[in-house]
C-alpha cells in the first residue's frame, strides 16, 4: 500500500502529534500565506483529512543549495514534512534507493499517481545541443522533465536556477539553460524563487494546495503573492535609517556597526519583492541585511544578469536612471506586480499590501553616480 492512500490526521497520529500541534503548525502557515485567522478551522480540517499527496524532487544543473535548505529547516522540520504531510517518493539527495531501483521509484509514480502527485524541480534545464550538458540515468533533464512535469498536478520550481535559469543561464549560458515554465511551457507551475529557496513558503505553498485543492494566487512572474508581493525596501529594519539619511559608506566603518542602511553599498531592497525581512532564516533568527550585507535581490527575474554588480548602487544598474531614487524605483515594481496579478479565485483570500510610503526627494549626496 502507498503511503500515499493514508491520510496527513492518521500519520500524524501514528507519529504522536497532537491536534494542538496541528492547530499550531496551520496558525503558523497562515500567517506565512498572509491569510486571517478565520480560516485556521478550514485548514486544520483540510490538512487532517487529506490525503497524503505523493511528491517527487528532482534535481538538474544545481548545487543542491534548495535541497540543503529545506534539509536544514526546523520550521518545519523536514521530518514532518517528510514523513507526515506528504509522501515523499523520489529525491536523490535523501532516497535510499540509486540506479534502476531510483528510476523505477519515478517511473511507478509517473504512472501511477499520474495526474495527482507534485513535483518540485530544483536546478536549470539546459536545451541546448539536445539537452546533454545535464543527464541522469541515461536520460536528459529535458526529457525527465518533459514526462514528470507535464503528467503532474502541479510543478513547483524551487530557487532562481528552476525559476528562469538562475546562474547557469546568466551570459553567455553555453547549455542553453532555461526554468522549468520556459523549458516545459504549457505546465501549471509556481515559481519560489530565491538562491535559495525558503523552505517555510515552500511549505506553504503546499498546505494551500492540501486545503483548497489549488495554487494560491501568483504574481506576473507565477510567484506566490504572498511571499513576493511587498518590496522588501518597505519591509527593512534599516528603513528608518534610509529616511533619515544615515548610511553605510564603507565596510565595518562606524554605520555598518551601528546597523545603519546599506543602499550606498549596493543594497538591491528597493528594486525586490520577496518576504526574507518577515519568514528570515535560520529558525526565524535573521536575514542578509540584519546580518550586515545588502540584498542582491535572489528573487527577482535574472538576478545574476540584472543586478550585478552587486555592490553598485541601485541608479547604475541598468534599467534605472541615474536621478531615480529608490523610492520611486520601489513604487514602479509594486505598481508591475499589481499589474500582472493572475486572476485567481483566492485572492480575496490574501490581505492587500500596504502601499509603500514614499520617500523624500534624495539630497544631493544620494544622486551621485
Amino acid at each position: 500500500m502507498l503511503a500515499s492512500e493514508f491520510d496527513v490526521n492518521a500519520a500524524l497520529q501514528s507519529r504522536g502529534f497532537t491536534r494542538r500541534q496541528l492547530v499550531k503548525y496551520c496558525s503558523g502557515i497562515l500567517a506565512t500565506l498572509a491569510m486571517p485567522e478565520r480560516y485556521l478551522a478550514q485548514t486544520v480540517a483540510a490538512v487532517g483529512k487529506a490525503r497524503k499527496p505523493v511528491l517527487v524532487w528532482l534535481q538538474f544543473q544545481d548545487c543542491t543549495g534548495c535541497s540543503e535548505s529545506m534539509l536544514r529547516s526546523s520550521h518545519p522540520d523536514v521530518a514532518e514534512v517528510l514523513l507526515d504531510l506528504l509522501s515523499w517518493e523520489y529525491h536523490e539527495v535523501i532516497m535510499a534507493g540509486a540506479g534502476g531501483h531510483a528510476d523505477a521509484v519515478l517511473d511507478r509514480v509517473v504512472k501511477e499517481e499520474k495526474g495527482k502527485y507534485l513535483v518540485v524541480v530544483e536546478g536549470a534545464i539546459p536545451t541546448a545541443d539536445g539537452g546533454g550538458y545535464c543527464t541522469i540515468g541515461g536520460r536528459s533533464a529535458i526529457d525527465i522533465a518533459e514526462r514528470v512535469c507535464r503528467n503532474a498536478a502541479a510543478t513547483i520550481a524551487v530557487g532562481a536556477c528552476a525559476f528562469d535559469g538562475g546562474l547557469v543561464r546568466s551570459a553567455p549560458n553555453p547549455t542553453g539553460a532555461l526554468g522549468v515554465h520556459e523549458a516545459v511551457p504549457g505546465i501549471k507551475v509556481i515559481n519560489m524563487a530565491g538562491c535559495p529557496h525558503n523552505p517555510a513558503n515552500t511549505a506553504a505553498v503546499v498546505v494551500h494546495y492540501l486545503t483548497f485543492n489549488d495554487l494560491p494566487a501568483l504574481d506576473q512572474y507565477n510567484r506566490p503573492l504572498f511571499a513576493y508581493g511587498r518590496v522588501i525596501h518597505d519591509q527593512c529594519e534599516r528603513r528608518a535609517h534610509y529616511d533619515a539619511g544615515r548610511f553605510v559608506t564603507e565596510w565595518g566603518d562606524e554605520g555598518h556597526r551601528k546597523g545603519w542602511c546599506l543602499y550606498k553599498m549596493g543594497c538591491k531592497g528597493p528594486a525586490a519583492t520577496f518576504n526574507c525581512p518577515v519568514v528570515q532564516w535560520n529558525d526565524h533568527t535573521s536575514w542578509p541585511i540584519r546580518a550586515g550585507h545588502g540584498c542582491i535581490a535572489c528573487a527577482s527575474p535574472r538576478f545574476w544578469d540584472h543586478m550585478s554588480p552587486f555592490y553598485d548602487r541601485l541608479p547604475s544598474v541598468p534599467g534605472f536612471g541615474v536621478e531615480t531614487s529608490a523610492g520611486e524605483i520601489g513604487l514602479g515594481l509594486v505598481g508591475a506586480v499589481a499589474v500582472g496579478v493572475t486572476a485567481h479565485g483566492l485572492i480575496t483570500l490574501i490581505k492587500p499590501a500596504p502601499k509603500p510610503v514614499t520617500t523624500p526627494a534624495e539630497p544631493e549626496d544620494r544622486r551621485e553616480a
